[in-house]
């Protein structure tokens, strides 16, 4: 480093000003370092700095600190950077790491050789006129999202808990609650966090339900929004353990995941802009990777979607239409999406216009599978953490003038506390080695022991967590009718409300809820119901014609008195032709498969009491 007497109150970085790569970087970290930093090209500063040769600041820029020293190439250019908030990180490396500095200096001398092709490429990845990205209406919009995420997951919930977990429900919570009491210690309130622990009573499920809705609406309209995203984050977490085999759904543990992502995303929005970013590429990128790791042929051959269509759990009506599209566009449609879930992915830690492209094929995807499958928030979810691949620029330019008037009155930028930094910086860091050490096992099928020791103790929050949809496809649909009779000769069948029963009922929509029993009736299908003990209490509550769990059907076919049997038939489900649809009027056609659970009735001793234990079904029926 050089010296020079012509040093001034501030820095100086020297540029070339008739380099279109040069003039473009230098205005971009003028933004950047604000007035903390001079700028000016050397055709007009040359002359009071004698001492620099004309070809020295022809090849690279030069930095002229306060006290005179001169720096340049890949030095200066750090030396500048560390004048901007959170950049300081550059300077440090070229200082502290060995090897940095060299490989530092010959990309930049490789750099200063093809300006003219890196600054056509500037323009391609980062747009004409690149200011500093910010993201106050990104993180804005983002809890607003995530707020009317949270809302029609604690209403969908909410209409349905006390049939699936009420006191009179298929899986009663405080039957749920002795048991843990039996197996556990006082280690119970960590391995189960849940506000059930004061009280497991309907009133209780109920209250944290509507609790949830309350405050998602204050957590929409930006009232308290940190306290909201706290309460909303303890509730659902609760609702997570209290249901049981019905909130065992993927798409619970990633809006558990991203609301309390989204907590800290108020609190230092950098800090969670990036770790929505790994979250979503964590999401897309296993979904992909799972399909091929599971070995199934269907993914490795392409013809997976020769198949989704018909056997996913709750087709839209659209979906019978895709199933009819020929092979070769379904293959290529397979093809594309293992090129969105495998390589877009990574472009999310690229420049900002390829993060634009992954989060158009991201979208696409979604919409491609919300329009075709009822996936209840799953798939609006997802879309809205897209909106973390965008910048406050880039959504000024779509949105009409008068809402971003609007909008920027509602979202003032502040920078978050040292204290608030560091402590979501520290949880940040717990998140990345966490889920760090998950990919790796996932890929090499052991993970480092004090990671899995870290994994194991935050594992009951699900602030972490593995994902990876349909990693194996469904190439057959069977089905499950309950049937009820009075003399166990006439049958007559339990309709659901989403599921497919009826040939000729088209099937629904349904998002953004989730009818959870009729999407765990699509997996006990798969198994037997030795694998799905919920299935046998079902049954029962069917026998007691339980008002609770007849809600959660579409019809009670005996609506004055409870069947004297139940039973259910397995049935194989496929889409109807074209012709049939025409002529017939149905969507689907079935054949009997056989039987998946044998007539049952209750014993008379219990058939008059709702509160008779039921934790052994043959205690309260026979076949």
């Amino acid at each position: 480093m050089g010296t020079t007497n012509a040093g001034g109150p501030k820095p100086l970085l020297i540029y070339d000003g008739e380099c279109g790569f040069c003039t473009y970087w230098a205005r971009y970290w003028q933004k950047l370092t604000q007035d903390r930093v001079s700028y000016e090209p050397y055709q007009q500063a040359a002359e009071r700095f004698p001492q620099i040769p004309l070809a020295e600041f022809q090849r690279a820029v030069q930095y002229i600190a306060p006290d005179g020293k001169i720096a340049s190439a890949a030095k200066a250019s750090f030396l500048t950077l560390s004048h901007a908030r959170g950049k300081g990180i550059w300077l440090a490396l070229y200082r502290s790491l060995p090897g940095f500095a060299a490989i530092s200096e010959r990309f930049y001398a490789f750099i200063a050789s093809h300006r003219p092709a890196f600054h056509r490429l500037s323009l391609w990845l980062w747009g004409r006129d690149y200011v500093p990205p910010r993201s106050e209406l990104v993180s804005w919009l983002i809890l607003r999202a995530i707020g009317l995420i949270y809302l029609a997951a604690f209403v969908s919930f909410g209409v349905q808990a006390l049939g699936l977990v009420g006191s009179h429900g298929i899986l009663p919570l405080p039957e749920f609650i002795d048991s843990i009491k039996r197996h556990f210690g006082w280690e119970r309130y960590w391995l189960f966090p849940m506000v059930f622990w004061l009280s497991s009573a309907d009133f209780a499920i109920q209250a944290v339900c509507w609790a949830g809705v309350a405050l998602s609406l204050l957590l929409v309209f930006n009232i308290l929004p940190r306290l909201c995203l706290l309460l909303l984050y303890v509730l659902y977490l609760s609702l997570f353990y209290a249901g049981q085999d019905f909130m065992t759904f993927q798409w619970d543990l990633l809006l558990l995941e991203a609301g309390f992502l989204a907590l800290l995303l108020s609190i230092a929005p950098a800090i969670g802009i990036w770790l929505l970013r790994w979250l979503l590429f964590r999401f897309m990128f296993l979904s992909g990777a799972v399909k091929l790791l599971s070995g199934d042929p269907t993914w490795v051959n392409l013809s997976a979607l020769s198949y989704h269509f018909q056997t996913q759990p709750l087709p839209t009506p659209l979906a019978w239409y895709a199933h009819q599209l020929p092979q070769s566009a379904l293959l290529a449609a397979t093809a594309a999406t293992f090129i969105i879930e495998l390589v877009l992915p990574f472009f999310i830690f690229l420049p900002r216009r390829l993060r634009f492209v992954a989060a158009f094929g991201f979208v696409l995807l979604q919409i491609s599978i919300f329009l075709t499958g009822n996936y209840n928030f799953f798939n609006l979810l997802t879309m809205a953490l897209c909106l973390v691949l965008f910048d406050d620029a880039a959504l000024y330019k779509i949105l009409p003038q008068r809402l971003n008037r609007l909008l920027q009155q509602r979202t003032p930028g502040t920078e978050p506390r040292i204290i608030a930094s560091f402590v979501v910086g520290s949880l940040a860091l717990l998140i990345v080695l966490v889920s760090g050490a998950q990919l790796y096992s996932i890929f090499n099928g052991r993970a480092p022991m004090l990671a899995k020791w870290i994994d194991y103790g935050v594992a009951p929050l699900r602030i972490v967590n593995t994902y990876g949809v349909f990693a194996m496809m469904t190439t057959e649909r069977p089905e499950i009718i309950i049937e009820g009779s009075d003399d166990g000769i006439h049958w007559k069948e339990y309709p659901f409300k989403y599921k497919p029963g009826e040939v000729k009922r088209r099937p629904p929509w349904n998002i953004p809820h989730q009818p959870r029993l009729d999407w765990q009736m699509w997996f006990a299908a798969l198994g037997t119901q030795d694998q799905h003990p919920w299935f046998s209490r079902l049954l029962q509550r069917l026998l007691e014609n339980s008002p609770e769990v007849i809600a959660l059907l579409g019809t009670n076919p005996f609506p004055d008195k409870p069947p004297h049997y139940v039973r259910a038939l397995l049935y194989e489900y496929r889409y109807a032709s074209s012709e049939q649809k025409e002529s017939k009027g149905v969507w689907w056609e079935r054949r009997l498969a056989g039987l998946y659970y044998p007539a049952v009735e209750l014993r008379q001793d219990s058939s008059n009491s709702r509160e008779a234990p039921s934790d052994i079904m043959e205690g309260m029926m026979r076949p």
